[in-house]
């Protein structure tokens, strides 16, 4: 786990991070309020311990901003302090801090509590990914997912870019579970979504939509080039028989998929690429459809 200390003072820095030096953490230093949050944006760490009087920023404006970032308010953290007054604690806990702990600090007691944030840290974390995760197929779930293009669609209206989302169905699904019964049709989707995985990069995101739909998210691709991945997809699991216990079964799944280009919202993506699935359905499954791009605004 990492630690990222914030104080204005070397001495500060230097202390703190001898006291942890016993813990199985990273520690990394920031030298004042500012230089901590470009730390932070970039490491994302499990703690952080912030001291509140700095010339820069004060830990309590840096915890502030923290709090407010829908990416790094779930980061706890303990003010450290040279007065520790009741105030200041106060002040420090009711805006998101877990700790209060007073200069000069005790080694022992500061490892103690450094240790109880992580522990509750590693919880939060446990919890918060099982409530993103599917149970059957270990994929990201549909709620993981729409924070997932949100946090994408952010990123293409500050840098730019483009952003594909397919939708995948397995098709006749109703068939396998009526003809060899609902384990074989688990089977089904947890051979699928091992397809899908993969076959993706890192940086994509595939996940269950729900029933037997998949989704992925494919950051820096247009539509056109995401084809690619999805043929790949759909005949490694054409061609890959299923064992079901009893019998060997094959599948097929359809596609569609659209990306960002002209699109208003990851809500018109999402109905884009729905609409070329159902073109690939109705074309006649097993195969990939791409979104048409929609007709420029007239001037």
């Amino acid at each position: 786990m990492k630690i990222v200390v914030i104080d204005d003072s070397p001495d500060a820095l230097a202390l703190a991070k001898a006291r942890l030096a016993r813990e199985s953490v990273d520690i990394l230093c920031a030298n004042g309020g500012k230089a901590g949050l470009e730390v932070v944006n970039r490491e994302t760490p499990d703690l952080i311990l912030l001291d509140v009087d700095m010339p820069d920023i004060s830990g309590f404006d840096v915890c502030r901003i923290l709090k407010n970032d829908p990416d790094l308010h779930t980061i706890p953290v303990i003010f450290l302090s040279g007065s520790g007054g009741p105030q200041d604690k106060v002040r420090g806990l009711d805006l998101g801090a877990v700790d209060f702990v007073t200069k000069p600090f005790d080694a022992f007691e500061l490892r103690a509590r450094v240790r109880a944030a992580l522990r509750t840290k590693r919880l939060q974390d446990l919890l918060g990914l099982h409530a993103q995760l599917d149970p059957l197929t270990e994929l990201y779930n549909r709620r993981a997912m729409t924070k997932r293009l949100e946090r994408e669609w952010e990123r293409l209206q500050r840098r730019g870019g483009t952003l594909s989302f397919a939708m995948a169905d397995v098709d006749h699904f109703k068939q396998v579970n009526d003809n060899f019964g609902h384990s074989a049709g688990d089977r089904v989707l947890q051979q699928v979504a091992q397809t899908l995985i993969a076959q993706c990069r890192q940086v994509d995101l595939p996940v269950r939509y729900g029933g037997e739909e998949f989704a992925i998210i494919v950051p820096d691709e247009t539509a056109e080039s995401t084809r690619n991945l999805l043929e790949r997809c759909r005949e490694s699991i054409a061609d890959t028989p299923i064992n079901t216990g009893h019998d060997e079964i094959r599948i097929t799944v359809s596609f569609g998929v659209a990306d960002s280009t002209g699109r208003p919202s990851t809500d018109a993506i999402i109905e884009a690429a729905d609409q070329a699935l159902y073109r690939a359905k109705q074309g006649g499954r097993n195969r990939v459809e791409l979104a048409q791009h929609p007709e420029p605004a007239p001037i």
